[in-house]
């Protein structure tokens, strides 16, 4: 009889995306069949304590979202990293189901990649540049990729000046955060001081966006198979509800927020090839690996721009990500297991 996979699930962490990570490794959880995977919960808690998980405490219910009980037995994480508590140092291999900085952003990486523990998604550099929306539009840029124009406005510094170049609306975001907390859309020049400041509650560095007049694009990307180039999904339009100002948290987690998404957009094909093409160029020059959500604005003009890459991106079975591989042909747990499998195979390390 061939042993079970033995898998840790770590979920929960200090960023303000904690609560997502929660409902991701809920559906994960579920997913994991016990004759393949001897499973292993592990959650952090907001305060960034480690504990052994509780899977029963990670359904959304209604609008209340779950978070890691402080109350949980702790894990002790040693001095050596390479002498880990034994819930992580006897795994085959650990899925991070963890969003925003503390964990998407290669801190939790770089601890695996010391403890010498195979992990699900992108190593060190690219899960850190991805987090950094100021240095991921960078790379893609350099790689040749349209971004929207942006200026970075630090907290306790004047607000740039080439700000009103990009005239309005704007958006202002957080530079590394995600599920669209801390963003604010800017009408008027008057509200600006005000989102900045919302947005520096959550990182001191912020970016001011032009807004795109157009349509929001998602794509799924896969690492190919053994040795083989990434794999892109089809993609996905989302389509939020008449009187929603934009695609914020309430838009994305909400069960009653009216968001829908088409899959595949009612695009020409060469369109979607295009996305889909130009999807896998985003992931490869940003050298990610397993997995990323790569989301778009196709402008009224025709033009292609990269907004983000997730390297861990939502995963419940109603997420984007999953949805749009089931449109693929690639159901929840099949895209779970060829994770888990990717990850074994690739190991730790420089590769």
């Amino acid at each position: 009889m061939t042993a079970r996979l033995r898998v840790a699930v770590i979920f929960g962490g200090r960023s303000s995306e904690h609560a997502v990570s929660c409902v991701t490794a809920g559906s994960v959880l579920a997913a994991l069949d016990p004759a393949r995977y001897d499973v292993t919960p592990i959650g952090i808690t907001l305060e960034g304590r480690w504990v052994r998980g509780d899977r029963a405490a990670l359904a959304m219910k209604g609008r209340e979202l779950p978070q890691v009980a402080a109350t949980g037995e702790s894990l002790a994480l040693p001095g050596d990293p390479t002498a880990l508590p034994a819930e992580l140092a006897d795994v085959d291999v650990v899925f991070p189901l963890l969003h925003g900085p503390y964990g998407e952003d290669g801190t939790v990486q770089g601890l695996l990649e010391l403890a010498g523990v195979p992990y699900v998604g992108s190593g060190v550099f690219a899960s850190a540049a991805a987090m950094d929306k100021h240095q991921m539009k960078r790379l893609l840029h350099e790689a040749g990729l349209g971004v929207p124009a942006y200026v970075v406005a630090r907290a306790g510094r004047p607000i740039p000046a080439e700000v009103r170049d990009l005239g309005l609306p704007a958006f202002v975001k957080p530079a590394r955060g995600g599920s669209s907390i801390g963003i604010s859309k800017v009408t008027d020049w008057v509200g600006l001081e005000d989102a900045l400041a919302e947005a520096h509650q959550h990182d001191p560095k912020a970016l001011v966006e032009a807004a795109i007049a157009g349509r929001e694009i998602e794509c799924g990307v896969l690492a190919g198979r053994g040795d083989g180039p990434p794999e892109a999904s089809q993609p996905a339009e989302i389509r939020i509800a008449p009187g929603v100002a934009f695609y914020d948290f309430e838009a994305k987690y909400m069960p009653d927020s009216g968001t829908r998404f088409d899959i595949p957009p009612d695009l020409p094909g060469a369109v979607i090839a295009d996305v889909q093409a130009t999807a896998i160029e985003a992931f490869e020059a940003l050298e990610c690996e397993g997995l990323a959500r790569v989301d778009f604005f196709l402008a009224d003009d025709g033009q292609l721009l990269v907004n983000e890459v997730n390297t861990m991106p939502g995963f419940t079975p109603a997420s984007m990500f999953p949805q749009m591989w089931a449109a693929s042909g690639v159901d929840y747990p099949t895209l779970v297991a060829r994770l888990l499998d990717d990850a074994v195979r690739r190991g730790t390390g420089l590769r």
